[in-house]
């Protein structure tokens, strides 16, 4: 061979543009993992993927399918369309997603179904999806209903034994009025038994009849079982002198219910792969035509497609994002001068926060009242700039804690929020539309603005001194919707709720 190198710029080529467009969304996977703002799992996911592949990879070949081997290869190139698209319309997770797709390509060209310890390439790389930061998505645009769905088949159970009244969330059983707040909406035990339902796919190679029974099966257990666990958490409320006086709102009863109810919700699943282990998708031996060696299709890329392709990758890096869900330009929202009887000291945002709502659109205004900060953000994209306080101020270095929802006249979401000097703060935020709606949790504000797109919703956030009493901050609040002339809500301001 008089050029040896020659032969190899094909290859390399191909292997360096896949490289270009796989760094940036891993880079960004991998810090949502470690990120408190996502509350991400993902690593676990991510290593159980890898030793799933590399369990099977480490197992000798049973026979030679060069042909899949190949078509694993182009798989590979099918991630450069996602990745454009995911780099053209800013987002991240589309990305992130096309990661997935390369695994498939590599468990295609390492033939894990047809190994000794055999695996399904394609269900291997939706095990590798969950580790993207998919419960956040899924809050954000299914929480508000699985709330509803959870709360409707608590109350169908309770009915089935007790004289129990619902009103869309709230269950009111004997003087007790019960609500299903959205962390009981039951999302991440939804997303924990898909996960497990995935990976046992993944070893046992279902038929796509019998993926599909366990899908429904999968969806069905989730739903049942975190109705299971509001009904067992309502009864343990209402008659918790009859168990001892226990808590069950308390650790570890609360957390203990959760996990009996979720293993009971997975046992169908378990039963599911265990008795469709012999229905599996036949592997069929089809006669290799570029030979067996598994780096032959990479070494069969010519120099110019190769090069073509970098040329591509690298133009597909540098594309400026033209994101989807950027907000009309609004101007900063006007806060007002007093608030109560302190006067507005305004406050300034970061650079980092004028970038973004240039970038993004809406607008943001912050001021100080006395002891009191208030915070506004007005947005026609709520799905991409409305943040709940966990998320944001845990991306800070706070230690945020979920405490429920309020009742009052202003129904709002509070937190307990530890700054990193040590100082704690009560948080409370309400999202606010142009129509006169108001939810406590993004998930219902996306869920409203899905059914009218365009409209301005305002996020207005308040952060108190915690050692201040809670009237205090209740009566600043109720000033607060007085000078921005907000309308004062009276849905849950009859009954004491006790939030699930």
């Amino acid at each position: 061979m008089r050029n040896p190198p020659i032969p190899l710029l094909g290859p390399a080529a191909l292997i360096l543009g896949l490289a270009l467009l796989a760094i940036h969304p891993l880079v960004w996977l991998v810090g949502t993992w470690f990120d408190p703002a996502y509350d991400s799992y993902g690593i676990w996911v991510a290593a159980l993927t890898i030793t799933l592949l590399l369990w099977s990879a480490t197992s000798p070949v049973q026979m030679a399918n060069s042909r899949e081997r190949l078509n694993g290869f182009r798989l590979l190139t099918i991630t450069a369309a996602i990745r454009l698209l995911g780099q053209w319309l800013g987002i991240n997770v589309l990305g992130a997603a096309a990661l997935a797709v390369d695994v498939y390509a590599i468990g295609l060209l390492l033939g894990l179904n047809r190994r000794a310890r055999p695996l399904a390439p394609g269900w291997l790389a939706v095990l590798f999806a969950f580790a993207l930061p998919i419960e956040r998505i899924l809050q954000r645009c299914f929480g508000f209903i699985l709330q509803q769905l959870s709360a409707a088949g608590a109350c169908a159970a309770l009915k089935l034994g007790a004289p129990v009244q619902c009103t869309g969330i709230q269950l009111q059983w004997q003087g007790q009025t019960v609500l299903v707040d959205l962390p009981c909406s039951g999302t991440r035990g939804l997303l924990l038994l898909l996960l497990l339902y995935v990976a046992l796919a993944a070893l046992t190679r279902p038929t796509w009849r019998r993926a599909g029974e366990g899908a429904l099966l999968a969806l069905a257990a989730a739903t049942l079982g975190n109705s299971l666990r509001i009904v067992a958490l309502a009864v343990g409320l209402v008659h918790h002198e009859a168990l001892g006086g226990i808590d069950v709102l308390a650790e570890p009863w609360h957390s203990t219910i959760g996990l009996i109810t979720l293993s009971l919700s997975a046992l169908p699943i378990l039963l599911w792969a265990q008795f469709g282990r012999g229905d599996v998708i036949p592997v069929l031996a089809i006669p290799a035509n570029i030979g067996s060696d598994p780096l032959r299709p990479l070494s069969s890329i010519k120099p110019f497609p190769g090069l073509v392709f970098l040329v591509a990758c690298g133009g597909i890096v540098a594309l400026p994002p033209q994101p989807l869900d950027v907000a009309r330009p609004l101007s900063a929202p006007r806060l007002p001068g007093y608030v109560a009887a302190f006067a507005a000291q305004t406050g300034t945002l970061t650079d980092q926060e004028r970038d973004y709502f240039t970038r993004y659109g809406g607008g943001a205004a912050r001021a100080a009242y006395g002891p009191y900060g208030l915070l506004v953000v007005s947005t026609t994209a709520p799905l991409r700039h409305l943040h709940a306080p966990e998320e944001c101020l845990a991306g800070a270095g706070h230690a945020v804690r979920y405490l429920g929802q309020t009742g009052g006249p202003i129904p709002s979401a509070v937190y307990r929020s530890t700054d990193p000097q040590g100082r704690v703060w009560r948080v409370t935020v309400t999202y606010v539309s142009e129509r006169g709606e108001w939810t406590t949790h993004v998930a219902e504000a996306v869920w409203r603005w899905l059914q009218a797109p365009g409209t301005t919703w305002r996020m207005i956030q308040r952060i108190a001194p915690w050692e201040l009493p809670v009237e205090a901050t209740a009566t600043f609040d109720v000033a607060v919707w007085r000078a921005l002339d907000l309308p004062v809500s009276q849905t849950l301001s009859q009954l004491p709720s006790v939030k699930l």
